[in-house]
C-alpha cells in the first residue's frame, strides 16, 4: 500500500513533548562556512550549492512517534557532495524547462511543485547538459546528513520549540508555499529543508537496515521513491530530519518539490 504522509496528516497541535534519542558520530568539517558554488545559467540567473563534506552519522530513529519507518538507527557514512542552499524555486525551474507547473504562483522565488519524481529526472539531466556540472537528486542518505547539519535536534536546524522560525508547516505557512530563504537556516546554512515542500530523493523505497553502510542508495527496484522533510501543510513530526514519505514516481502533487545535489570534483579540492 502506497503511504503519503505528505497528505495524510492532518494539522494537530501536539501538547505532549517528544523525546528523541539520537546517536551521532562526528561529522567532518561540517560548517557553514564551507565551499559554495553559484552556478551561473544562460540567463544569466544563479543560484547556489554548498559543499558538503562527507562523514558518518547514525541514519533513522527508534523513538519516532508516528511510523515504524523510520526504524531501526544505523551507522551511515557518506562521501563530499554539493546540495541547494535552496529548494530549487520557479525561477530556476523556468529557465531549464521553460514553463511552470507549479499551482502556487506570483513570485519566481517560490519553490517550484506539482512535480513528480520523473519530471526531477528530465529537469537534472538537462540542467546538467546546460551546465556542464553533474546534476541529480540527492540519496536519501545523503538528504538526512545535510538536513541534520552536524546536529542532535530533531528537524532542520531548531528543535520543537522553534519550529516556527525554521519551517513553514501548518502552523504558519496559512496553507501555501513561501518564498524560499524567508526563514532561519540549519548549520550548514541550508534553508526550508524542514517544510514549505517536500523534497524528492533518488531511491526507491525500502525498509532500513541495520547493518552500517556506505553511500547506500537504497534498493535496486521498487513502487515509490522517497520524499523527505514534510511541507507546508505537515505537522511537525512530518518535518523531522528522519521521517520519510513515499510516492509514485510519476505523482503530482503541490507539496512535492525538490533540492538539487551536484557531485563534487576533487579538482575543486
Amino acid at each position: 500500500m502506497v503511504r503519503t504522509n505528505i497528505i495524510g496528516k492532518m494539522c494537530v497541535l501536539f501538547s505532549a513533548c517528544m523525546m528523541f534519542n539520537f546517536q551521532f558520530s562526528i561529522f567532518n568539517s561540517l560548517s557553514a562556512q564551507d565551499s559554495v558554488v553559484s552556478v551561473e545559467l544562460d540567463n544569466g540567473l544563479r543560484f547556489e550549492m554548498v559543499l558538503v563534506r562527507g562523514g558518518g552519522f547514525t541514519m533513522g530513529n527508534n523513538t519516532t512517534v508516528s511510523y515504524e519507518a523510520g526504524k531501526p538507527e544505523h551507522p551511515v557514512s557518506v562521501s563530499d557532495f554539493y546540495i541547494g542552499r535552496y529548494e530549487v524555486t520557479q525561477a530556476v525551474w523556468k529557465a531549464v524547462m521553460g514553463e511552470n507547473p507549479s499551482k502556487f504562483v506570483g513570485n519566481d522565488s517560490l519553490p517550484v511543485e506539482q512535480v513528480s519524481w520523473e519530471d526531477a529526472q528530465q529537469f537534472v539531466t538537462i540542467l546538467s547538459q546546460m551546465t556542464g556540472r553533474r546534476f541529480r537528486l540527492p540519496s536519501e542518505a545523503e538528504w538526512e546528513y545535510a538536513a541534520r547539519g552536524g546536529s542532535q535536534l530533531p528537524f532542520a536546524g531548531c528543535d520543537r520549540g522553534q519550529l516556527e522560525r525554521y519551517s513553514w508547516f501548518c502552523v504558519n505557512s496559512d496553507g501555501h508555499t513561501h518564498p524560499v530563504g524567508r526563514l532561519l537556516p540549519n548549520g550548514l546554512g541550508l534553508y526550508d529543508m524542514s517544510g514549505n515542500v517536500a523534497e524528492w530523493c533518488g531511491d526507491w523505497m525500502g525498509a532500513y537496515s541495520a547493518e552500517k553502510q556506505v553511500n547506500p542508495r537504497g534498493p535496486k527496484k521498487g513502487e515509490s521513491r522517497v520524499l523527505r522533510g514534510g511541507h507546508y501543510y505537515s505537522t511537525s513530526p512530518a518535518c523531522t530530519v528522519y521521517d520519510r514519505s513515499w510516492y509514485i514516481p510519476s505523482g503530482r502533487y503541490e507539496y512535492y518539490g525538490l533540492r538539487l545535489v551536484m557531485e563534487f570534483d576533487r579538482d575543486e579540492e
